[in-house]
């Protein structure tokens, strides 16, 4: 078993930043994916951002390229996510997942294995 607790989430201004922790705990493994993941109200859960367990990897959804960074650390087993430039459309309950096993971040959701309870982002314009 692995459990994943997200921290970090609240409320900011439009143009304001935010960062996302996820930490680790449980069953450890070789290989893994970290990955973020949105779900706004009345929207399906989306993919924002993944990082493999080395850190090689990288992968980010279209909506937060260049405004979003995905980071790790290992010794800590907690992921990070730092969000920049927010937008309203940003809000969004965020969750935190492990894809075990994986080599490289995957972008759906049934490929993950785990998943934390999710912080609140909201964004105000």
């Amino acid at each position: 078993q692995v459990q994943l607790v997200e921290s970090g989430g609240g409320l900011v201004q439009a143009g304001g930043s935010l960062r996302l922790s996820c930490a680790a705990s449980g069953r450890t493994f070789s290989r893994y994916v970290m990955g973020w993941f949105r779900q706004a109200p009345g929207s399906e859960r989306e993919f924002v951002a993944g990082i493999s367990w080395n850190g090689i990897y990288t992968n980010y959804g279209d909506s937060v390229k260049g405004r979003f960074t995905i980071f790790s650390d290992t010794a800590k087993k907690t992921v990070y996510l730092q969000m920049n430039s927010l937008k309203p459309e940003d809000t969004a309950v965020y969750y935190c997942a492990a894809d075990l096993g994986a080599v490289a971040p995957r972008t759906t959701l049934r490929d993950y294995d785990y998943w934390g309870q999710g912080t609140q982002v909201t964004v105000s314009s």
